[in-house]
């Protein structure tokens, strides 16, 4: 049988944490999220949780249980989980649909819940003000406020840290953040009955995966640039996809491309858990939004597209309230097909991760319980030869200490 982490620091040391926040935040700032050696976010000290915080984390952590949150009523896919609606989508403000990443939905309706007094503020992640090519968890409350914070963050990011904050202002309010994020936030729901009081939107991307911070500093070398010299880090945005831009103190600029950035996989720099997430499509979510470039990656510049799942009542009436109001555009109807042939790289993910798993139980290492999920269902769609490659690469790779970590954190 395979079993699951049981210490937050099992979690750590066995490659599946993605810095979520959330230990920093119910230890009381104790356990602080710090920067590694190899550019991830990760607790510091692995040991200053009670028993009682202990509990509760591994009950929440998304590294030891991602699990949807499905309303009844709902359609159900076998890959993109439970929905009541899939089609094109965009910002209603042209400004906003330009300078996001895509075509604005999570910045339109962030902004949709603060105008309307749905929401007090929002909880989300921008850059840290004079370190740009790092992010940190902000609380809204203004429209252009979520605005200026608008954009793809592709390094590490910790919306969490910041969860018990917003909590503590008892006034409702939305969170934007990645799919494991909000999984986090539905399990630490289940003990703490002001989240499901107070948070009246949860908001996410589909996500390719998040990137260490080495993938960004790789980008200032190749121009030899110091990271003390930025005013501004920006991944993507300024059109769809834009590029990423670069601007110094001295007033130069840097700009390369979506595709030429991305070209390798090999330098995504991934998170390790991001190779073995059970739920990169957001099934804890209210919405999610997705990138729609057919094949799964964009062969140019276009007014910026999301093509968007609403996955409960409350995703409904929120876009439909922001559509009404001419914050949101909807457009056609997307298929479960279409979504596959815009993501090929979700689904190829997803149906091999039984395999992945049982590579990590092989190896002796824990893995993520994912009820609800259906992996073992997606599981028996590849070849037995492609299941056992997969199961012989994870244990290959965990006796390569390709997947196992033992973070040394850098001074905050």
């Amino acid at each position: 049988m395979s079993r699951t982490a049981q210490s937050i620091e099992e979690v750590v040391t066995s490659g599946l944490c993605i810095g979520c926040g959330l230990c920093e935040a119910v230890s009381n700032g104790i356990a602080k999220m710090t920067m590694t050696d190899y550019g991830s976010l990760r607790p510091t000290p692995l040991n200053a949780f009670t028993p009682t915080q202990q509990a509760q984390l591994l009950a929440s952590c998304p590294g030891v249980t991602v699990e949807p949150r499905a309303e009844a009523g709902m359609q159900l896919d076998a890959i993109w989980g439970s929905y009541c609606d899939m089609r094109y989508a965009w910002a209603g403000d042209a400004g906003i649909r330009y300078r996001s990443a895509t075509g604005g939905v999570l910045t339109a309706l962030g902004v949709h819940l603060l105008r309307t007094g749905k929401a007090s503020f929002i909880l989300h992640v921008g850059p840290v003000p004079d370190q740009p090519m790092r992010s940190r968890w902000n609380l809204d409350e203004t429209p252009e406020q979520v605005i200026a914070n608008s954009n793809s963050r592709y390094g590490p990011t910790a919306p969490l840290a910041g969860l018990l904050a917003a909590l503590k202002r008892a006034e409702p309010f939305a969170i934007i953040a990645k799919p494991c994020d909000l999984s986090a936030v539905y399990r630490y729901s289940k003990t703490d009955a002001r989240v499901d009081q107070l948070c009246v939107a949860r908001l996410t991307m589909v996500c390719g995966g998040q990137s260490r911070l080495k993938k960004s500093q790789d980008l200032l070398q190749e121009f030899g640039i110091d990271e003390g010299e930025l005013t501004l880090y920006r991944h993507r945005g300024y059109g769809n996809p834009g590029p990423a831009r670069i601007e110094t103190k001295d007033g130069r600029a840097f700009e390369k491309s979506y595709l030429e950035l991305w070209a390798a996989e090999s330098g995504w720099q991934l998170e390790t858990r991001c190779k073995l997430c059970p739920d990169a499509l957001g099934e804890a979510a209210d919405v999610a939004t997705a990138d729609v470039w057919p094949g799964g990656s964009p062969t140019g510049e276009d007014a910026g597209f999301n093509g968007i799942i609403v996955r409960s009542n409350a995703g409904k009436s929120l876009v439909a309230d922001a559509a009404d109001a001419g914050e949101l555009v909807l457009g056609d109807t997307i298929s479960t097909d279409q979504f596959d042939h815009f993501q090929p790289h979700q689904l190829r993910k997803k149906i091999a991760l039984a395999a992945r798993y049982e590579g990590l139980d092989r190896a002796g290492l824990p893995v993520i319980d994912a009820p609800g999920l259906r992996l073992e269902q997606l599981g028996q769609r590849i070849t037995e030869e492609d299941r056992n490659r997969e199961v012989e690469g994870t244990v290959r790779r965990v006796k390569e200490g390709h997947i196992s970590e033992s973070p040394i954190f850098l001074k905050p």
